[in-house]
């Protein structure tokens, strides 16, 4: 959409201030702070001074005050609006290139992203779960999965993660809330288990490292492998080895993904374990390729030919090639 003679759309100005439109809707009927004109008398259009007053009110909540106490000051004096950034791309068009400059108004490091990742960091700040859910959904549908994750959910996790880091346990709130609200919608990304499962095609199991408990980028891999169809099991946090030890001997799994977030939570000995686990009747032994993930695994000593994906879209590339190579090799 483009700006007209009779100011911008509603959705345009989410789209240049970082939030979503249901926000800006919900922040007119509640506090006041609407359009001054309204298109045929029902369809909001937003002036230059109308978008300076949201733009108050974006950052007095984003620094922590209360909507309503950020509307009443928004709308007694909103500061200078900035400059506003490049409008995104028309439905259908490819993702915007990152903006480059400082992070966000909220204060999170943000730096080079896309602007959804801004909104969606405004809103965790905020703690507008409402506001939050909304956005994930809508990146989710209009990007897909893997864009979804990789270009705007994984960089604003990382940006709160490290806010918190140097804050001395400020944003902790902001991180859960956050970190909740991703998983639910690679949840329903995901869907149900698929109960057509391509017929005789092993399972991939998801496993974090014992003492790791960073599960969200093994969700977001569940997510995309139950798009492509293929039967996932996924254990979650901190598996006990002796507990994977029996999960791959019972499933024989075409492939095993170890997840580790720290260099401390890597175990190079289990991963070799795994790889070196068979199963079968003699003459027809089959054993798993193991792919460890996540950062944790860099600069390990591991095993010549291991497979190390180098995000999510390698990585679902490389399980569905593992998959197929095991079911032709079961049939």
């Amino acid at each position: 959409m483009t700006e007209s003679a009779h100011g911008l759309t509603t959705g345009a100005v989410a789209r240049r201030l970082g939030v979503a439109p249901t926000t800006l809707r919900s922040w007119d009927r509640r506090y006041g702070i609407g359009p001054a004109a309204r298109e045929d008398g029902r369809h909001r259009r937003w002036t230059p001074e109308d978008v300076a007053v949201l733009h108050e009110m974006c950052r007095l909540t984003s620094s922590g005050i209360p909507p309503a106490e950020a509307a009443r000051a928004a709308l007694a004096g909103p500061a200078p609006a900035p400059p506003a950034p490049p409008a995104p791309p028309a439905d259908g068009e490819p993702l915007p290139r990152p903006a480059r400059g400082p992070g966000s108004g909220n204060g999170l490091p943000l730096g080079a992203v896309r602007q959804e990742c801004r909104g969606l960091g405004r809103a965790a700040v905020r703690l507008d779960a409402w506001a939050v859910d909304d956005m994930l959904a809508s990146v989710v549908a209009e990007y897909g999965l893997v864009a979804a994750w990789e270009e705007v959910m994984a960089p604003t996790l990382h940006a709160v993660g490290r806010k918190w880091e140097t804050s001395g346990d400020r944003y902790v709130e902001v991180e859960h809330l956050l970190s909740w609200h991703v998983s639910s919608a690679l949840r329903r990304a995901a869907g149900p288990p698929p109960s057509g499962a391509r017929a005789g095609v092993p399972p991939v199991l998801l496993a974090c490292v014992p003492g790791e408990q960073h599960t969200l980028a093994l969700e977001a891999l569940a997510a995309g492998l139950a798009e492509l169809g293929l039967p996932t099991l996924m254990f979650g946090p901190a598996v006990p080895p002796e507990a994977l030890d029996q999960a791959v001997r019972r499933t024989g799994p075409a492939a095993v993904v170890l997840w580790s977030q720290a260099r401390s939570t890597a175990n190079p000995p289990l991963a070799r374990h795994v790889a070196d686990t068979v199963w079968g009747v003699r003459g027809a032994r089959a054993r798993p390729a193991v792919l460890p993930a996540g950062p944790g695994w860099a600069g390990q000593p591991l095993a010549p030919g291991t497979l190390r994906p180098g995000g999510l879209r390698d990585a679902l590339a490389l399980l569905r090639g593992l998959c197929d190579t095991a079911a032709a090799g079961q049939s």
